[in-house]
């Protein structure tokens, strides 16, 4: 059958399924936009609040059976009275499962968290990796309640985008719809997680999506709304801190120092960011060194844990009650300054060691301390003019984890919905500003886009410099049977100069080739065995190529101002 007659009777089957199920097609088609977009987002955000839920009960359950302790708002303090072989060696246990798991369930013994959900909505149409991500959620369940020195959001938020990437396999969801699908998934989880509905939100629509387009906005709030409700059926409408006292700001003496104070924070974070990866950079080279097998890098990482954790142990898990103590001025300045460096270094190990974890926790409670330690010697110089050093704390756990996640609104949100303080935005506002602007000099604008370029995936320039990497040369090449294809002797001759590229290779690869050589093509080729010629394909036009650059870019522009 002609190619040309296979085409029409595909396209008049196609339309004729168009117009058999119209309601269906507008849902895929136009689903954000649609009230019955809505009820999906509903489902999503109940099934990814519960999903949050049962991850933070699991580490609740778990931790208290290790620990034997039914206290875990003080599991710090108790830990500090148990053998200290306990201590030492819970953390290298939980390691070894964690190496088995990831293992089992990943290639690369890499654990999955916000990064690769922040990849999979920019190049992946909103999915992420299924087998990988659940296993990850267990490995990282295992490292918080064993010992690990991580936080909880990263598993949370990478398990409920697993969530919304089933659903959008079973419903074939476009790349607009499964973007905004995982938005709401993303935006849910966070909810239950901290309780922050208005901080989930916009968490997923300024960390993840990376836009703020109003067809978004609705479903994404409607899960957010609904992560929240699970989260409060079983908690309460409570906050995760509670406040010593309302705080006071003179304004125009006191703001100078918090402006100081965003500053400081902004150095704190790179710090932090940087001892994670100079972390990493270590521990591959000690792996290769070493030979090491992957499975027992975690459990490596697990006993120097445990080695801090006897003279530490408020390193020990998410480290809410350390973040609780310097949120009320119950640290020293030397103590919280000691904190601070045991916790960078506690967190750079467990990342390091690939035990699995977010970081957003521990940006929280590095912030406080900081914060902390910074007011204590603002009121002691200028005791007069100063408010309560607790006040510098509740900015300063803002301002470092609004650097580290790269995302000041929903951070500056979310301290306050966990805080339930909004009398002192001030304050907050103006430290967070700082740091942020400070530490996106020095890193690629934060953590997770960092990660990624340390990966070589190029999203933290935007749309620009990524999209090229997600068009295949094979869907823009012109076949050696194209009407307008190229000129077979020019091709070949290209290809002595060793000018060509693979049909599977995308355009970020094509497109420096176009100025090195000044050719108006490329020949696409697929390369044989050893001393076998490649195959010609076809070739890949600069005009083409472009063409189809301009074409994502104007579907990303009418998706992000919709």
């Amino acid at each position: 059958m002609p190619r040309r007659l296979k085409l029409f009777l595909y396209r008049s089957r196609r339309d004729l399924r168009k117009r058999t199920s119209t309601g269906w097609h507008i849902l895929l088609e136009k689903g954000p936009s649609q009230v019955q977009f809505w009820l999906i987002a509903l489902v999503i955000g109940i099934a990814s609040g519960f999903a949050a839920l049962g991850f933070r009960k699991g580490i609740e359950t778990l931790q208290a059976a290790l620990y034997g302790t039914d206290d875990l708002a003080h599991l710090h303090s108790f830990a500090g009275t148990l053998p200290w072989y306990w201590v030492l060696l819970l953390p290298a246990f939980g390691g070894l499962v964690v190496g088995i798991i990831l293992n089992w369930f990943t290639h690369d013994g890499r654990v999955r968290a916000v990064a690769d959900v922040i990849e999979g909505a920019a190049l992946w149409e909103g999915r992420v990796e299924k087998r990988a991500g659940l296993g990850s959620a267990l490995a990282s369940l295992i490292t918080l309640s064993t010992g690990g020195s991580s936080g909880r959001e990263g598993p949370v938020v990478h398990l409920a985008a697993v969530i919304s990437s089933w659903v959008s396999a079973r419903i074939k969801a476009d790349g607009v719809t499964g973007r905004d699908l995982l938005g709401c998934a993303v935006a849910a989880a966070v909810s239950a997680s901290f309780n922050a509905p208005i901080a989930g939100a916009l968490f997923a629509l300024e960390v993840v999506l990376r836009h703020f387009a109003v067809h978004a906005f609705a479903p994404i709030a409607i899960a957010s709304v609904a992560g929240t409700v699970i989260n409060r059926i079983e908690y309460g409408d409570v906050t995760e801190f509670i406040l010593p006292a309302e705080g006071s700001l003179a304004f125009y003496v006191e703001l100078p120092a918090f402006l100081l104070l965003g500053l400081v924070c902004g150095v704190v974070a790179v710090i932090l960011m940087r001892s994670i990866f100079w972390a990493e950079d270590v521990g591959d080279s000690l792996q290769r060194s070493l030979r090491l097998p992957k499975v027992l890098r975690p459990a490596f990482a697990g006993l120097i844990l445990g080695a801090m954790a006897i003279w530490y142990p408020h390193i020990i898990g998410v480290g809410y009650e350390t973040t609780s103590v310097a949120l009320t001025g119950g640290l020293g300045l030397q103590l919280a300054i000691t904190f601070v460096v045991v916790k960078v270094a506690a967190v750079a190990i467990t990342m390091a060691g690939r035990m699995g974890g977010g970081v957003f926790s521990p940006a929280l409670m590095v912030g406080a301390l900081t914060g902390l330690a910074f007011g204590i010697v603002a009121t002691a110089v200028f005791p007069d003019v100063s408010g309560s050093e607790t006040l510098y704390a509740l900015a300063g756990m803002g301002a470092v984890a609004a650097a580290v996640l790269g995302a000041p609104i929903s951070t500056t949100l979310i301290v306050f919905e966990l805080t339930g303080d909004w009398q002192t935005g001030i304050a907050v506002m103006a430290a967070v500003s700082l740091s942020t602007a400070l530490a996106s000099r020095w890193v690629d604008r934060s953590f997770f886009l960092t990660q990624l370029e340390r990966r070589d995936v190029h999203l933290a320039a935007g749309p620009q410099a990524y999209l090229l990497s997600t068009v295949r040369v094979a869907s823009v090449m012109r076949t050696v049977d194209h009407e307008r294809a190229a000129n077979e002797k020019q091709c070949w001759e290209l290809i002595e100069q060793g000018v060509y590229i693979d049909g599977n290779a995308t355009l970020e690869a094509v497109m420096p080739m176009f100025e090195t050589s000044a050719a108006r093509f490329v020949p696409v080729v697929t390369l044989g065995s050893e001393g076998d010629p490649p195959e010609l394909w076809g070739a890949v036009f600069q005009v083409d190529a472009l063409k189809a650059f301009n074409r994502a870019l104007a579907e990303t522009a009418a998706e992000e101002h919709s």
